[in-house]
Order: structure tokens, then C-alpha cells, then sequence
């Protein structure tokens, strides 16, 4: 009986640290990133930590851009195709939407 208690404290204690790691910063990804396979691991890390640093969704965004075309550019010079981007990683410091009257 005790072990199974102390079994089920410790797989509650996991599931609900694996919930806090998942509602962390944001995480630059190959599911995420535009042209992430075509940066180096530095590229990547920096990457990562300019989108984390912007307080205003107008900078991100304007960086956002940059950097999708500068992965465009040398995926164009090797000759392949990028993906479309999916997921808006500014969109969190998009201001919240005012109600018409």
C-alpha cells in the first residue's frame, strides 16, 4: 500500500512538472522556426533569445520578417523551398483586441 501511494505521488509530481516546463518561454524548434535546418546551433540559440527579448509585438514582428526572408534567401541559393510559416511566435505581444461600441 505505501509503495503504491508513494508511487502515485511521484508520477502526479512529474505529470505536473512536465505541465510547467510546457507552459515555459517559448522554444525555438524545427516545428517552429523558419529555416531552422538551414541555421547553425549558434544561430539557433541566438534566434531563440532575440524573439524571448522583444516587449513589443512591432519589433518582433519587423525582426519575424527579416529573418523569414533571410532563410528564404539561402534556402533559394541551395534551391529549395521553405515551408510556410504556421505559427506567429510575436503573437503574444499582440495587444488585446478592443471591443467595437
Amino acid at each position: 500500500m505505501r509503495t503504491s501511494t508513494i508511487g502515485l505521488i511521484a508520477t502526479i509530481i512529474l505529470l505536473w512538472a512536465n505541465d510547467l516546463a510546457a507552459a515555459g518561454p517559448w522554444r525555438a524548434s524545427e516545428q517552429n522556426t523558419s529555416g531552422w535546418m538551414l541555421m547553425s546551433p549558434d544561430e539557433r540559440i541566438e534566434h531563440q533569445a532575440k524573439i524571448r527579448s522583444f516587449a513589443k509585438y512591432d519589433d518582433c514582428h519587423t525582426y519575424q520578417i527579416a529573418h523569414h526572408r533571410l532563410m528564404r534567401e539561402r534556402a533559394a541559393r541551395l534551391g529549395l523551398t521553405l515551408p510556410e510559416s504556421g505559427r506567429d511566435a510575436c503573437a503574444h505581444l499582440r495587444p488585446p483586441s478592443s471591443p467595437e461600441n
